[in-house]
């Protein structure tokens, strides 16, 4: 927040003071201006002694002329001021020629002070003090002008000669920036600002009129000269010029008007109310040239905040009561709403001189309804950041303990895993609360809570720095500790383990109060250690699983890993051993392929391949059974190229009967690594003679926890040759803006979670409704995944998804089914599309 300087203070009450500074300045300048007139009245006149007129006719004369070319004024508003474009100089210069040049101050003086005490007493209701203020400053300037046209010539009733013309000339210039330097200089210090903007406004609005000013005076001392009588056709000739220079200034302000909303509109494009606010009040400051902007925004929590900001360049912002609906006229005041929703208000003080016109008026409504939409969109900008951080939050967190929950241990721990060294010792504790479903049994499930966040407290009162502690579910606990000091074996690395899991198990058994009954939480703790580099924390968690089983098998409350008694780890090494021989058939490894369609048509938007394993002696395995196996194996490589090869060979059939339906293949972030997959994919789609944009390569978030060049490089490879890129399970990783701006992709594949949870979840809507909106804005195609009811599928419509896959349209199926399927939906008309469904399906 930036405040105004000491004595500038703009969060003042309504009413407006005038600074000393300038009270100070005025007092001078009047100072100045009747020395001048007083030294001026006691210089001799020097006029003839047979002089017709006379001098105080001529005085009278001058008074006139100065009054009359104050009258006959035009006026803009510039830099937070008003600026008068008068006739004055072509007044000085008759009267240079007509009235003792010393009598000109004084005459200056009085007629000035006249004409603007009845331009005040008419309509404008100026001070007296404002009106001296005027009078001082002009004639100061005419003081100064007569000075330094008397010390070139004599115009006093002289012939008009060129060198006489230039010295009027000269008079007159002096004049003009004398006036308007006093003029921004009183501006800068009303408003704190820097001369040069109202001394520039003030000049560029002044010099057509100042030109033909020295061409009007000319002309009438040489008329005078040749024959009064030709001043009759004076009238005629000033108001011509009058309308002319009015046009000019309207036109030029309107022009300036148009330059200065369109540049405060696009500066309006924030994404916080802050920023929003403060290109509001910039924009209307330049605009309306006003003294004092306030956009006054109404938050959703009832409160109101103003920025108020000047000329000077400062800025304050506060809360503030509800403001009252009242204004003054020197105000113009405007709702800022968007529909039916109040967003905020915008209050734009004019100069008191200076009331608003009808375009101002316009401008003000136009304006209005945009800083009202930017508002708007910056207040749902932020309602949506924090939706989508709480439902972050949540999607890592437990709510009942706010511990990390399964999916964020799996994730930051294998990130923690691998910022160790390789062969650094790691260990994970696997706790496992004993006789829980009694306590939920005995005395309800509020003290089954109370509970588990008395034992969530406690370990994380046990927990250190580097360590991470979730909550898996029901009453199981992890805690993995990466800070195993590094002593040279796997014996002491496990004692270490050993020695904090007993504490652990030790201090949870300390006696507590749980629903008004003391207990003691015992525990059962498995223990695994090894290597940062050996295994994932899937594994560890499978291990320390057995472990833990083995402790409450045991009778001990703390139990270590015996890979001896886990036989899935020699069951993992069959398997792929099998996979190998499957490689190798035929029969086995199959593709089933699950079409997406559009909502709003039916048509088939693409097909996903998805792998399944008839084995001949488990069974039918799905890719959780064995994609695990085969990722973490040097078979990658291998089973990578196997399914894009028969994902393509369908893709080829397709082509042969007339469809151009993309397929998608599914593809491991370690498939990246290998520098050699971009030629591979380019040899098999050439092989097939299959379209590189017929081909989607799916690839998950966890893409964007790598930083190595050389999955850049597969990936823009990739794109260079047109395979398109999919995101699947967007949105459950923990960086999917972060995806979205490192690497290019075609569409995003909302995970199956949020759609299940979108119905009752408001988070979770939003989520698949910021996907959508932002997949649109980027240009992006957008998939849900897993949609199995017509309600699901409606709310997707209403959210503005155009396209889905799941159970609801079809299951997985054969190649052998999906051509005849695809080409059944291609048939269809918009206007008749109907749920068809593969086999089996419901």
């Amino acid at each position: 927040m930036t405040s105004g300087r000491a004595g500038h203070s703009i969060d003042r009450p309504e009413g407006r003071g005038t600074p000393l500074g300038l009270h100070l300045l005025t007092a001078a300048v009047l100072c100045t201006a009747l020395v001048a007139a007083v030294v001026g009245l006691s210089l001799p006149a020097r006029l003839p002694v047979d002089d017709p007129l006379g001098g105080p006719a001529r005085f009278g004369i001058a008074v006139a002329a100065f009054a009359l070319s104050q009258l006959a004024r035009l006026r803009f508003r510039a830099a937070a001021g008003v600026v008068s474009v008068t006739w004055a100089e072509a007044a000085l210069i008759v009267c240079l020629y007509l009235v003792p040049p010393g009598w000109l101050p004084a005459a200056a003086m009085l007629g000035v002070a006249l004409a603007w005490t009845a331009m005040t007493i008419v309509d404008e209701g100026r001070t007296t003090w404002e009106v001296a203020r005027i009078a001082g400053a002009q004639t100061a300037a005419v003081a100064l002008a007569v000075a330094v046209t008397t010390a070139i010539g004599q115009p006093l009733l002289a012939p008009l000669t060129p060198a006489l013309a230039l010295a009027v000339t000269a008079g007159a210039v002096t004049y003009l920036l004398a006036g308007a330097a006093l003029g921004g200089f009183m501006l800068s210090v009303r408003h704190g600002m820097s001369i040069g903007r109202p001394l520039l406004a003030a000049l560029r609005g002044k010099l057509l009129m100042f030109v033909g000013n020295l061409v009007v005076g000319v002309l009438v001392v040489v008329l005078i000269e040749i024959d009064l009588r030709w001043l009759l056709l004076l009238p005629v000739l000033l108001w011509l010029l009058q309308q002319t220079y009015r046009q000019r200034l309207r036109d030029d302000r309107e022009r300036r008007t148009w330059r200065s909303f369109a540049e405060a509109t696009a500066a309006l494009n924030q994404l916080d109310e802050r920023g929003v606010a403060v290109a509001g009040v910039t924009g209307a400051l330049a605009l309306f040239e006003a003294e004092i902007v306030d956009v006054e925004v109404a938050r959703a929590d009832g409160r109101w905040w103003r920025y108020r900001g000047d000329p000077g360049g400062r800025l304050v912002d506060r809360e503030i009561p509800p403001p009252r609906d009242v204004a003054d006229s020197e105000e113009l005041v405007r709702d800022l709403s968007v529909g039916d929703t109040r967003v905020g208000r915008l209050r734009v003080r004019l100069p008191r001189t200076a009331p608003s016109t009808g375009r101002e008026r316009d401008a003000l409504a136009a304006y209005a309804d945009a800083l009202a939409a930017a508002l708007h969109d910056a207040a749902t900008h932020r309602e949506l950041r924090l939706v989508t951080a709480r439902s972050s939050y949540e999607a890592v967190h437990d709510p009942l303990t706010g511990l990390v929950n399964r999916a964020a241990l799996l994730s930051q721990g294998d990130q923690a895993l691998r910022q160790l060294a390789h062969d650094h010792p790691v260990a994970l504790l696997l706790l496992d609360v004993d006789q829980f479903k009694e306590v939920n049994d005995t005395l309800g499930h509020a003290a089954g809570d109370q509970l588990l966040r008395l034992t969530a407290n406690r370990l994380t009162a046990l927990t250190r720095p580097g360590d991470l502690l979730a909550r898996l579910g029901g009453d199981e606990f992890a805690l993995l500790l990466t800070s195993v000091p590094v002593l040279g074996d796997h014996t002491a690395a496990l004692a270490y383990a050993l020695r904090q899991a007993r504490e652990v198990a030790e201090r949870l058994a300390a006696p507590a109060e749980v629903a008004g009954v003391r207990m003691s939480v015992e525990v059962s703790v498995g223990v695994v250690v090894a290597a940062a580099g050996t295994a994932d924390l899937t594994e560890l968690l499978r291990r320390a699983d057995i472990a833990m089983y083995q402790a409450k098998s045991g009778g001990d409350s703390v139990a270590t890993y015996d890979s001896t008694r886990d036989a899935a780890s020699t069951d993992q090494l069959a398997l792929l051993a099998e996979l190998r021989e499957a490689l190798q058939t035929d029969d086995q490894l199959v593709l089933v392929l699950q079409p997406a369609v559009d909502l709003a048509t039916g048509a088939p938007t693409g097909v996903e391949a998805l792998i399944r394993w008839r084995h001949p002696r488990r069974g039918l395995l799905s890719p959780a059974d064995f994609i695990r196996a085969v990722e973490n194996s040097d078979q990658l490589g291998s089973f990578t190229r196997y399914v894009l090869d028969k994902a393509l060979t369908v893709a080829a059939g397709w082509a042969g009967e007339g469809l151009d339906i993309p397929i998608s293949v599914n593809l491991s972030a370690r498939s990246l690594l290998d520098p050699r997959l971009p030629s591979e994919i380019a040899e098999a789609l050439c092989r097939h003679q299959v379209p590189a944009d017929r081909l989607v390569l799916e690839i998950t978030e966890t893409v964007v926890m790598s930083e190595l060049e050389v999955i850049d490089q597969v990936l823009s490879a990739l794109r260079a040759m047109g395979v398109q890129l999919a995101v699947d399970d967007f949105g459950t990783g923990f960086s999917s803006l972060s995806f979205l701006a490192r690497v290019a992709v075609d569409e995003l594949k909302v995970d199956r979670s949020f759609v299940l949870r979108m119905g009752d979840s408001p988070q979770a809507a939003a989520i698949v409704r910021y996907t959508v909106g932002m997949a649109h804005e980027l240009g992006l195609r957008v998939v849900a995944e897993g949609v199995e009811t017509a309600a699901q599928r409606s709310a997707l419509t209403e959210l503005g998804c155009t396209a889905a896959q799941g159970y609801h349209f079809f299951k997985p199926m054969p190649a052998d089914k999906i051509a005849a399927v695809l080409n059944s939906l291609a048939r269809q008309t918009p206007t008749n599309v109907l749920p068809l469904r593969a086999d089996g399906a419901s």
